[in-house]
């Protein structure tokens, strides 16, 4: 029984050890949710230019379509003419607003910090139990 105690590592040693490595995990978790954060916020940037682009010229192209509707239906129905551009621009909101409300479903934000945390979690429990 005292070669058992002699080869154990003394509870405060044990103690410190456990402390270290919580420690470098937690600061290994920080950095992997800083780094999610600064992706994110690039992915955002990204998406904000893009769209700003789309909204631009999809913008003239209506301005576009709506002259040349108006202009060819014009002597036929002044109200067709109406009625044809409001349609159109009606199904092509709906068509975004459903990708618009897709997208937003799938959105996952910090998804590697929060699966990670999970597994130390579990780890953790695992240990300790």
């Amino acid at each position: 029984m005292d070669h058992l105690a002699i080869t154990d590592p003394p509870l405060g040693e044990t103690s410190k050890r456990f402390a270290r490595r919580l420690l470098a995990l937690g600061a290994n978790r920080v950095e992997l949710l800083m780094i999610e954060v600064q992706e994110e916020r690039q992915h955002l940037l990204h998406t904000v230019a893009l769209t700003m682009g789309v909204a631009v010229l999809a913008l003239l192209a209506g301005i576009g379509f709506t002259a040349a509707v108006a202009i060819v239906l014009w002597e036929v129905s002044h109200v067709a003419a109406v009625l044809l551009l409001s349609l159109v621009y009606a199904l092509g909101a709906a068509l975004l607003y459903r990708r618009l409300v897709a997208l937003q479903q799938d959105w996952r934000m910090f998804s590697s910090t929060l699966d990670q945390l999970r597994k130390d979690g579990a780890c953790l429990e695992e240990i300790l139990a």
